[in-house]
């Protein structure tokens, strides 16, 4: 009985072929792993380069009460300021001076541009660049870039 179904084969497997794959030589192995690695890091490079990563962590991480939270608030201004084009410095050349109590629920802040020391500019300063009206209970956000003293709504 045994013999009679050893020697039909099996239906997938060629007749005289063991069950084991032959091992992948080390040329395949680096092909395959390079195959996805390299795809993924260029992905990864891409979205931070344009700033797409950024975005979305900000579009995740941003809630209602962010507004009332000054460090997350400033966060997500950079952003809008960066993305708006009110400003030609890169993010992490901006300095944002909150005035006002904590407890003021319409404070300003002044955006000021940081220059030497990794940022445009040869000598170390910080100009200031415009300012920002936050309203936390309607969670607007006015701006007097380019105009100053006239205040403008800037699109969140």
């Amino acid at each position: 009985m045994s013999d009679d179904k050893s020697a039909t084969p099996r239906p997938g497997r060629t007749p005289g072929r063991g069950t084991r794959r032959q091992p992948r030589s080390f040329k395949q192995l680096l092909l395959r792993r390079l195959l996805v690695v390299i795809p993924a890091f260029l992905l990864m490079f891409i979205a931070v380069r344009t700033g797409l990563l950024d975005m979305s962590y900000d579009k995740i991480t941003f809630s209602k009460l962010s507004w009332f939270d000054n460090t997350a608030l400033v966060e997500h201004l950079r952003l809008a300021v960066v993305r708006d084009n009110l400003t030609d410095l890169p993010r992490n050349c901006l300095v944002f001076v909150v005035n006002g109590n904590a407890a003021d629920n319409t404070p300003t802040m002044d955006v000021l541009g940081r220059h030497g020391n990794g940022c445009p500019g040869t000598t170390p300063s910080a100009d200031k660049l415009f300012s920002l009206k936050i309203n936390r209970s309607e969670r607007t956000v006015q701006t007097d870039a380019g105009t100053p003293g006239a205040f403008h709504d800037l699109p969140l």
